[in-house]
């Protein structure tokens, strides 16, 4: 079975050399994934976390490799104030952003019979309001950079509805909702926003907490193609959206979920 590190290299996209790219919640997971995979093309990558001895390890990571380093910043993206300030002074340090990846979540489960309204609220902050407040701040950088690309990273779960992450699900039904209604408004500008709604990714963190090995063998009796979805597989699709080869391509949602039956 395909391992979760286990991305056998990426395809080159010139387009992306030289690239201002921010992305949200870029530590671990999802996150890290797309910020080596912007770094291996050259791209100026900047990300903030809430876990900072993760991200700072990423970012000698990717130095040791020979890319640039990574700018990285501590900021919890439900302070909003934090989030806007980071972006600002990540555009100070790399210059104007023309790629955003609203990447930051937490998939948090609670019996939607006694969810407090405390960690209903929680969840919209941390993974939906984010989004939206982010793709606000670069906005007049891209216009005035002739362009932009916005991905927002939901799941697939909108789709599916599994127990117990009502609040969850509910944001990420929201993120689409946001991409759709960004790409009309910000298209004039070409600012191109999309939406990627990934599968059961095999995070450490999945792994850890949810994705038992009997879990596992029930997902792979439930998707086309029958191995591992890894973080990369996420990572790539979004190179492939933020290059000039998509630039026809806006308020469009994409899964990568192995082909969920």
């Amino acid at each position: 079975m395909q391992s979760y590190s286990s991305h056998q290299g990426y395809t080159r996209y010139p387009s992306l050399d030289g690239r201002i790219v921010f992305i949200t919640g870029g530590s671990t997971g999802i996150g890290a994934a797309l910020v080596e995979a912007f770094a291996s093309q050259g791209a100026k990558v900047a990300f903030v976390d809430i876990d900072v001895p993760s991200g700072e390890a990423l970012c000698d990571e990717l130095a040791q490799k020979g890319w640039a380093r990574p700018w990285f910043a501590a900021c919890d993206v439900s302070d909003i104030s934090s989030l806007k300030q980071s972006i600002l002074k990540a555009a100070e340090s790399l210059g104007e952003i023309s790629v955003l990846v609203n990447n930051a979540a937490n998939d948090q489960r609670y019996d939607t019979r006694s969810i407090t309204e405390e960690n209903w609220y929680r969840g919209l902050a941390i993974n939906l309001h984010p989004a939206f407040f982010a793709a606000q701040a670069v906005q007049p950088m891209m216009a005035k950079s002739g362009g932009g690309s916005i991905i927002n990273i939901s799941s697939i779960n909108v789709q599916f509805g599994p127990p117990n992450l009502a609040s969850y699900i509910t944001a990420k039904a929201g993120i689409l909702g946001i991409s759709k209604a960004l790409a009309t408004d910000y298209g004039v500008d070409n600012i191109r926003v999309n939406s990627i709604l990934p599968g059961w990714v095999a995070t450490p963190k999945q792994l850890e907490k949810w994705l038992s090995p009997e879990e596992e063998a029930e997902l792979m009796k439930r998707v086309c193609l029958k191995k591992r979805l890894g973080a990369h597989d996420v990572a790539k699709l979004a190179l492939f959206l933020a290059s000039d080869d998509a630039a026809m391509i806006t308020s469009q949602e994409f899964v990568v979920d192995g082909g969920r039956i």
